[in-house]
């Protein structure tokens, strides 16, 4: 059972969202709040397996309260999926990387939110390549931590490869065609390199490439 915990200041939305995961044999809505604050203290009550956050609500944003989401030890078992209105903009990538597993516009089809939430459930980022291509042409300018680079002298040359990829927006499949290997060994070497680098899921891992320098943003 896939256990998720709702976070948004419309109410008539929650609802919506509510009835059509609780109509899922493997989807639970554990709770539901109305700010980030509220959220946040049912994250650590609940538990659940995903929290799907707006990024504009009273009290606390989405943004502030996937950091602290994504900084609580006892919460790493927590995807954060921020909800928006606005589709692609900058706040998307502030929650990205303060640790969002992806993004999902508000009016997005009810079964694209049930797949949406499978997948996070999985560990999986929410963040298709034609996303992730658009997100970093547009929001990153520059290395934004030179210190992050110190993290990947841990990976080997075929995960920093790897890791290059996935930030370009390559799925397992075309990293797996870039490099000549198969799609099971691109996997694993991105969720080594996920690992050595503590980063949360692919998002992060996308993010983490950027602001290390490891991967240079497309001149506009």
């Amino acid at each position: 059972m896939i256990r998720v915990l709702l976070v948004d200041d419309q109410p008539l939305l929650r609802s919506g969202f509510r009835a059509l995961l609780d109509a899922e044999d493997d989807i639970e809505v554990v709770a539901e709040a109305a700010d980030g604050r509220e959220g946040l203290a049912l994250a650590r009550e609940r538990l659940p397996d995903i929290a799907l956050v707006d990024i504009q609500m009273p009290v606390m944003d989405g943004i502030e309260t996937t950091r602290r989401i994504a900084a609580d030890p006892a919460l790493a078992r927590v995807h954060v999926v921020i909800l928006t209105n606005y589709g692609l903009d900058e706040h998307v990538f502030h929650a990205l990387r303060a640790g969002a597993a992806g993004f999902l516009v508000k009016d997005i089809q009810p079964e694209d939110l049930l797949h949406a939430v499978r997948v996070a459930a999985r560990g999986d980022a929410l963040l298709a390549p034609s996303i992730t291509r658009r997100l970093i042409d547009r929001y990153v300018s520059e290395p934004l931590h030179g210190g992050a680079e110190a993290g990947l002298r841990g990976l080997t040359n075929r995960e920093r490869e790897t890791v290059a990829l996935v930030a370009k927006g390559l799925s397992n499949e075309e990293i797996a065609e870039r490099l000549v290997i198969s799609p099971l060994t691109a996997k694993t070497h991105v969720n080594r390199a996920m690992a050595k680098l503590h980063a949360r899921d692919r998002a992060q891992l996308v993010v983490l490439a950027y602001e290390s320098g490891l991967v240079a943003p497309r001149n506009r």
